[in-house]
């Protein structure tokens, strides 16, 4: 049952203190977002709407972006809108596609220049049923069986384990104005067929399959995290790194079974069944390209390189100013949710008499210290990596914490430099979040 209380639950079960937050809210003026509206705004928290007008439904469209912009007037919340036009350019065909790389865009673009933390989408139970066919029908894979994620990417849905059923409940229980779209109730895509006429049918057969359905997806869930760690560990034995090139054992690579070569290279952006094929019977010098990756066929190593724009090598290696000085840090309190992806929120303190500003994120370089906090001593980065087990792929996302004298701070999100943190002496504190 969806009420305030189970909805805060949800919430909190993605984040430790919503309170400390600021929420970007993509609102369509449908039951599903109107309701997740109505939940953030009756929690008080910081939140602010965006919505898209795509133009596709006339007068109705309106009515919907209409609908939004006077809850958002009437209770004081910031509104963001975005009306497509005909520089746009809407394509004949893939307009969903189309339509939500837009509308992604767009809210990205919002919480950039507003500085929000997390990015609230209105899916929900039967929206996971319908992805999950859809993937079923496209031999996905375990990675696409196991659902929408309920927080990835600084995008929280904390509606995913809720019916569409239970949202209507809750809209008429607080007497919600909502709007439905109407062409929904076409088929001329996959997922309007399969929500229209697949899903009742399954529904026939049990009255409760949905709960049934979200208990498997659980599982589904729980198996690929121990298939990731599984494949992390194959991984270790068969990569190598050198000057920022990854060399995979073509040899010890060709004994692994389909999953675990299909695992590894969809990290490396290669998930096409058709090219995968083609890479292993590539002759020697042949080479392929991803969106992140060039990939060379050696004699004895598939290789991979980072492309140029995407590289982190010492001389690219981008650094993100945080706080400029001790004054541009707003309730002594930094939040580094935009860059770092981190399942559970939380935090470290660090002494505000021991920061030399500005503080910044960067990448590793060659000869980075660590002086690992809950350690004796101290030792390079690159040996906490290894000591660590951390997979080579990773290491080359991570995020290092770093003063105005590009000394370590802390390795983001795994461990925090013992030199500059808190304790009992410490008379004022600057907390970092992630």
């Amino acid at each position: 049952m969806l009420t305030k209380e189970t909805f805060n639950l949800a919430l909190r079960n993605l984040l430790q203190n919503p309170e400390s937050s600021h929420f970007l809210l993509a609102v369509s003026g449908g039951a599903d977002s109107m309701a997740l509206l109505q939940l953030f705004y009756s929690s008080r928290f910081k939140i602010q709407v965006a919505h898209v007008n795509y133009h596709l439904r006339g007068k109705d469209s309106d009515a919907d972006q209409q609908l939004v912009q006077d809850f958002c007037s009437e209770n004081n919340i910031p509104f963001h809108l975005y009306e497509v036009s005909d520089k746009d350019q809407k394509p004949e065909n893939s307009i969903q596609n189309w339509a939500r790389n837009l509308r992604y865009d767009f809210f990205r673009k919002i919480q950039k220049t507003e500085n929000l933390d997390y990015l609230v989408t209105a899916h929900h139970l039967n929206d996971q049923l319908e992805t999950f066919l859809i993937n079923l029908s496209k031999a996905s894979g375990i990675h696409g069986l196991s659902g929408i994620p309920a927080n990835e990417k600084q995008i929280l849905r904390p509606l995913l384990n809720f019916t569409k059923d239970e949202i209507y409940a809750f809209a008429e229980a607080n007497n919600l104005e909502f709007r439905e779209d109407v062409s929904n109730q076409k088929n001329d895509y996959l997922r309007n067929f399969i929500r229209n006429e697949i899903a009742p049918k399954l529904f026939e057969t049990n009255e409760n399959f949905l709960q049934n359905f979200a208990k498997s997806l659980n599982f589904l869930n729980q198996t690929k995290r121990f298939v990731e760690e599984k494949i992390q560990q194959i991984e270790r034995e068969l990569i190598s790194e050198k000057d920022h090139v990854l060399y995979l054992n073509k040899a010890k690579f060709a004994e692994q079974d389909d999953l675990t070569k299909f695992e590894i290279l969809r990290k490396f952006g290669f998930q096409d069944e058709k090219e995968i094929a083609k890479i292993f019977n590539a002759d020697k010098g042949k080479t392929f390209n991803s969106a992140e990756f060039q990939l060379l066929v050696d004699r004895e190593n598939f290789v991979f390189i980072e492309h140029t724009s995407n590289q982190n090598s010492t001389e690219n290696s981008e650094e993100i100013i945080i706080a400029e000085s001790l004054s541009s840090i707003n309730n002594r309190e930094i939040s580094l949710s935009k860059w770092i992806i981190n399942e559970n929120e939380t935090h470290w303190v660090y002494d505000e008499e021991k920061l030399i500003f500005p503080l910044k994120l960067r990448k590793k370089k060659t000869g980075d210290l660590i002086f690992p906090i809950g350690m004796i001593g101290k030792k390079t980065v690159s040996k906490f990596f290894k000591d660590e087990k951390i997979p080579i792929l990773a290491r080359q996302k991570i995020w290092l914490l770093c003063n105005g004298n590009d000394e370590v701070m802390g390795i983001l999100p795994h461990r925090q430099d013992r030199r500059f943190s808190a304790n009992q002496d410490t008379k004022s504190t600057i907390k970092i979040k992630f």
